[in-house]
């Protein structure tokens, strides 16, 4: 009956295939009649030892899919938040097998980082020790839990092995520019004592500790990622249909690119001009001050070259600016503060004098860290306007049609328009500088010289056409996005491998020499203190310069962890290799990754990572294709009574504890069951001790069947045969659409209606309970495999179940041999008819007009119009 081509898998000789269990008198016995840890720890031995999901080589020629879970921080044990990612990474895998598939289902350990460095300061220990012990334990509760990983290709990035290639991986975007370092502005722990990328910032607190970010002047490792802004925002359209949209909206916001000008300002005293950045430099005209941000070099050279009492107010305001997150910073509804620097800028359009002033709603590293302020039509510019009695000028008008009749505005001799006396104005009662409220709309444009009457799309056009013209601006593009920080002034990570000579230069460390390893932290204080401990290990440091052997000094910071998972999914591919860091044969066989599945808090930070690193390695010829992560599924939270877990709530369910109380696939059905993959689950309505009661139901339905496994299973009942097809026919689509809920509530439908036959009289002997049986095993797979194994050798079959091909639905039982149709009058429903699935439409009529509930509803009107859509409605109208 079933394909015989997973009895491939070689079992222990002595492996005793058990065809026939005694059944539990009756369903209130279930849970008792099979101890749950035995059947785990049977199959999970056995598994360990054959090691069947191991991903096929060169001579599989089935196709291929790649299914990977993000992989784990290994701070401890594992806890309900990888028992769901795990757990939906698994069905994945486990259905693609059954569907034909060779599946590479790989797992490793993110293993350095700042939580096992702070656990051995703590301990007085090695992070090693700490990291490793930790590895060991999730290695255990991942092969208690059951998921069918590849074993044989796991990796840990805190190996040597692992890290030379992130070393190799830095030193190839070194020699391409993309990897460099400068001194400037950046965020800064003080709890960690280390530098944090934009990303790692959360509500301007450190995402680790929570602690209040700061800003620190310092000179840093970057990669160069914004040269990828581009290309990483429009291939997200790829990516549409296949990630979750909340996901590719993040990333662009992230992105954040804005299109408009460049525009040089001259300013008074300083030879060379300063350059702003505009999405509308249409409404220059209507600027009436420059605002530059206060811990720019710019606003420190302005100062400088002004009198010692705005030299004084100046340092004053910066030293409190410092102490202000740039999350704060931005935030709308804060009030506005600056210092006037008694400098002008000149507005390259009509000449004006524009008060220079530095506030800190502009950040230095945003466009060119100085704006011109147009605060009529910009609400942060109008609130520092209006706070400090400054000129607001409006050069839209937002009542004005931007289709249609252009409003006649007569010219002078000149070709010049002839301003009105008083100018072009907008009533008062829209005025910004009366309401407060800035006029951001659509509009035509007024007091703006040869621009007047046009709409903004054609206003900017010519605006640029304008400077470009005067060979003040050019048109330009800008990014919310800023070039990934790498350096990190810890111990626990992977060391940057370049070397600084004494003359000033910084060199790759060559290539034989890598890895560049870690040192052992014997001697080492690694507590933190704004500098690397590397830097501490004298025997570590010390190295030679490789191009003159001269004396010369290791680079003492280590790299960001997001470089470590910015690639990890390239070397499960061959994570044993010693002379590359990736087969790109096994790439181009393997990539890019089918179904990727984590956490929606990665949204942006290692997604975009990834993503960057592979357009990278497409350019230098190693990949052959440009998005790592062809598929995304994002899961909700594990919570606990509304609240999200953790240890200072004291409100953790314990990953363990639920193993040892109900065994793993308990908990994974549990899960399962719980509801959509993406919504949080909450852990007081996850029913384990359902899905344990659930299980034993399922055993005991493998241990009634009583007929051989050769039974032809059309000789079966009918009805439960529908069940069964129908389950079989349903449940891809289910899956691929990720509604395992469905799947499992449809599993449990098939149970019970299996229990039902049986209890009926046609007995366990009936061909169609053995189907539904062995049905049921293949699909439980998914979510409760080692039941579904015990189920599988107690129908009589070798293992594994696993390995079995989805038997495909006979489609002359998804026919329906009767529907319900619904019998409506002027509108309402009053009757459903059981009718036969074949019916026409006339003998349908004539079912309805004659039900006694429809002739009640009637009460003697006449029909005056039937609609009717067989098999299904019929609809009448009265007169």
């Amino acid at each position: 009956m079933w394909n015989d081509a997973f009895h491939a898998t070689r079992v222990p000789h002595d492996w005793q295939y058990p065809v026939s269990h005694t059944p539990s008198p009756d369903s209130t016995g279930d849970s008792a009649a099979f101890d749950v840890h035995a059947i785990q720890e049977k199959w999970q031995r056995l598994w360990e030892q054959t090691d069947p999901f191991r991903a096929g080589g060169d001579d599989d020629t089935r196709p291929r899919k790649y299914v990977l879970a993000m992989f784990p921080y290994p701070s401890g044990d594992l806890h309900m938040g990888h028992a769901e990612n795990y757990l939906y990474s698994d069905i994945v895998a486990r259905f693609w097998r059954h569907r034909g598939y060779n599946v590479l289902n790989p797992i490793g350990w993110d293993s350095f980082g700042l939580p096992a460095e702070n656990a051995a300061i703590k301990r007085g220990a090695d992070p090693r020790e700490w990291t490793y012990a930790n590895i060991d334990q999730q290695k255990a509760s991942l092969r208690q839990y059951g998921v069918s990983f590849d074993w044989s290709r796991v990796l840990h990035t805190s190996d040597p092995d692992y890290y030379q290639w992130n070393q190799w991986l830095f030193q190839q975007l070194f020699e391409r520019g993309l990897a460099y370092r400068k001194e400037s502005p950046v965020n800064w722990c003080p709890h960690d004592q280390t530098v944090l990328a934009n990303e790692q910032v959360v509500d301007g607190r450190c995402e680790r500790c929570g602690t209040e970010v700061v800003k620190k002047k310092l000179t840093q490792w970057y990669f160069r990622i914004t040269e990828y802004a581009d290309r990483l925002l429009d291939d997200l359209n790829q990516l549409e249909g296949f990630w979750p949209h909340k996901v590719l909206q993040m990333q662009r916001n992230w992105i954040g690119r804005s299109v408009g000008a460049d525009i040089d300002f001259e300013i008074e005293g300083r030879a060379d001009k300063v350059t702003v950045f505009s999405t509308r430099p249409d409404t220059l005209h209507g600027a009436t001050f420059f605002v530059v941000a206060p811990d720019s070099d710019l606003a420190a050279e302005l100062a400088a070259g002004s009198t010692p009492e705005v030299r004084m107010r100046f340092q004053d305001y910066l030293e409190k600016v410092q102490k202000v997150t740039d999350i704060d910073r931005q935030a709308t509804d804060r009030p506005k503060t600056g210092v006037f620097l008694e400098r002008y800028a000149i507005n390259p359009i009509n000449g004006e004098r524009l008060p220079i002033w530095a506030a800190d709603y502009v950040l230095a590293d945003y466009g060119h860290g100085a704006v011109m302020a147009v605060p009529a039509h910009d609400q942060r510019d109008l609130d520092f306007a209006r706070a400090f009695d400054l000129p607001v000028r409006v050069v839209v008008d937002t009542t004005a049609p931007v289709t249609g009749a252009i409003p006649v505005i007569e010219l002078d001799a000149a070709g010049e328009p002839i301003d009105p006396e008083g100018g072009l104005d907008v009533a008062d009662e829209l005025d910004p500088a009366v309401t407060g409220i800035a006029l951001t709309g659509e509009g035509r444009l007024i007091n703006s010289g040869v621009l007047d009457g046009m709409n903004k799309r054609n206003a900017i056009a010519r605006a640029i056409e304008l400077l470009e013209a005067a060979g003040t601006g050019r048109a330009a593009k800008t990014y919310r996005l800023r070039d990934w920080l790498i350096s990190r002034q810890r111990f626990w990570g992977t060391p940057i491998p370049m070397v600084h000579t004494d003359d000033g230069r910084i060199v790759p460390v060559p290539a034989d020499q890598l890895p560049v390893e870690l040192p052992s932290v014997k001697g080492l204080d690694l507590t933190p203190k704004g500098s690397s401990p590397l830097g501490a290990a004298t025997e570590w440091v010390t190295t030679v310069d490789p191009e003159t052997g001269e004396p010369a000094r290791r680079d003492p910071d280590t790299m960001d962890t997001f470089v470590d998972s910015s690639w990890y999914f390239l070397r499960f591919l061959s994570p044993g290799d010693q002379t590359q860091p990736f087969s790109q044969r096994e790439a181009d066989r393997w990539g890019p990754v089918d179904f990727y599945i984590g956490g929606v808090e990665h949204a942006i930070l290692h997604l975009l990572y990834a993503r960057f690193i592979t357009k990278a390695l497409y350019d230098m010829g190693h990949v052959e294709f440009t998005e790592p992560f062809s598929s995304l599924i994002n899961q909700g939270m594990v919570i606990l009574n509304g609240a999200k877990m953790s240890k200072s709530k004291g409100n953790l369910v314990l990953f363990q504890q639920e193993l040892d109380a109900h065994g793993a696939d308990a908990l994974r059905v549990g899960l399962a069951f719980a509801g959509p993959v993406e919504d949080d689950k909450d852990w007081a309505d996850v029913s384990t001790v359902g899905a344990a009661k659930f299980l034993a139901r399922a055993l005991r339905i493998a241990g009634d069947v009583s007929s051989k496994p050769d039974v032809v299973w059309a000789d079966g009942d009918i009805a439960l045969r529908r069940v069964t097809h129908r389950l079989l026919a349903d449940a891809p689509a289910l899956v691929e659409q990720t509604k395992f809920n469905v799947v499992v509530a449809r599993l449990m439908e098939l149970v019970n209606v299996t229990r039902k036959t049986i209890d009926s009289g046609a007995g366990a002997a009936d061909p169609a309970v053995r189907e539904a049986a062995e049905v049921t095993a293949m699909v439980l797979d998914l979510f409760a495999p080692h039941t579904a194994e015990e189920m599988w050798s107690i129908l009589g079959y070798e293992p594994f179940v696993g390995l079995v091909p989805w038997r495909q639905a006979d489609p002359t039982l998804l026919v329906e041999d009767t529907v319900k149709a619904i019998v409506q009058i002027d509108g309402k429903v009053r009757a459903t008819l059981e009718v036969s699935a074949r019916i026409d439409a006339a003998e349908l009529e004539a079912m309805a007009r004659s039900d006694e509930r429809v002739l009640r509803s009637l009460a003697g009107r006449e029909i005056a119009r039937a609609v009717v859509r067989a098999p299904k409605v019929v609809s009448f109208t009265t007169a």
